[in-house]
């Protein structure tokens, strides 16, 4: 990993809505930001490892990136296309960059191997990256404010989780309770 990369994780991390403007222009930085989501879901497969084994390492990962399709297009198509303010202009690349460095907070999820602070790791980065995820879409959609990026996030986080849960339903890999 070069400098410049893990420098983009760390400002993404501290939430620099600047690095969001930076990948959002950056069309080369789709490799980084799909590797900012695997090892991402790496980490939370790793810091879950006691109740998922090897095989959550593996199901995280693949759900991190399925996860992260289907949420940059369902921002994507409820940011543009239905709460779209008149100076929004963007594209599912966009998204998929920015969004993808807002999983960045998520490489804390790899200290949930220590039991006794799993579950603070886990709720502390899943905070954290829905932060980070507001601002990615505020500056990938040119909002103006905040509240319309909570509002897009929230609605394609519900539609997204629905989405997860009927494939895993489907492909019957859902986890197993804690």
């Amino acid at each position: 990993m070069n400098s410049n990369f893990i420098n983009r994780i760390l400002r993404a991390a501290r939430l620099d809505a600047q690095l969001y403007e930076e990948v959002e222009a950056d069309k080369t930085s789709m490799r980084q930001a799909m590797l900012v989501v695997i090892l991402s879901g790496v980490a939370a497969g790793v810091g879950s490892i006691s109740h998922g084994g090897l095989m959550g390492v593996a199901v995280g990962t693949v759900t991190a990136l399925v996860g992260w399709y289907i949420w940059a297009f369902l921002t994507y198509l409820i940011g543009t296309k239905f709460l779209p303010e008149p100076q929004t202009k963007s594209d599912i690349g966009e998204l998929l960059r920015t969004i993808g460095f807002a999983s960045s907070p998520g490489l804390i999820r790899v200290l949930g191997v220590v039991p006794e602070i799993e579950r603070f790791v886990f709720s502390a980065a899943s905070v954290w990256m829905l932060v980070a995820m507001v601002i990615a879409v505020r500056q990938a959609l040119d909002y103006k404010g905040t509240w319309r990026a909570v509002i897009v996030c929230v609605i394609g986080w519900t539609i997204q989780i629905a989405i997860l849960l009927a494939i895993f339903s489907f492909l019957k890999v859902l986890p197993k309770p804690v």
